[in-house]
């Protein structure tokens, strides 16, 4: 890969420039291949939510454990739930619990593969040890400008 600058001017570049420019080309990775197999990047957070927990989850639960995301350009996910219900992927009881349908079932399978595609496609080349290195180096810009961030 060629890079944008050599080592001594790379030592210069903004933090801020280059974490937000990969930010943006991650996410805008995502949602653009999401949005092709007929979902939205919050939709796919909703799913892997109530997949992912041992007991059915309340609508206040999901949206508590993703309200956090709503820097993400997420509006509504009130919205979000009830377009993954209409779409007949999430089942709500009357408590408001939320259960993967068997088509949800099915959509999430395949949206799980996806999304292991896009992980693979983004770290290529990139070693486990420079992943790690590379989210502990932002944690401490975080850190050192006393912001905070933390992910489920």
């Amino acid at each position: 890969m060629e890079y944008s600058h050599d080592d001594a001017e790379l030592v210069r570049q903004p933090i801020g420039y280059w974490s937000r420019a990969a930010s943006d080309a991650v996410v805008t990775r995502i949602r653009e291949v999401l949005a092709g197999i007929g979902t939205t990047q919050p939709q796919a957070w909703i799913l892997d939510r109530i997949a992912d927990a041992e007991l059915p989850p309340t609508r206040d639960g999901v949206i508590g454990v993703l309200s956090g995301y709503a820097a993400a350009g997420i509006d509504d996910l009130e919205e979000e739930i009830d377009a993954t219900i209409a779409r007949g992927w999430v089942a709500q009881d009357p408590d408001g619990h939320l259960e993967l349908t068997a088509g949800g079932k099915d959509f999430y399978a395949r949206m799980a593969l996806t999304q292991a595609e896009l992980w693979q496609e983004r770290h290529r080349g990139i070693s486990d040890e420079e992943y790690v290195i590379t989210l502990k180096v932002l944690q401490r810009f975080i850190h050192n400008t006393g912001g905070h961030g933390r992910h489920h």
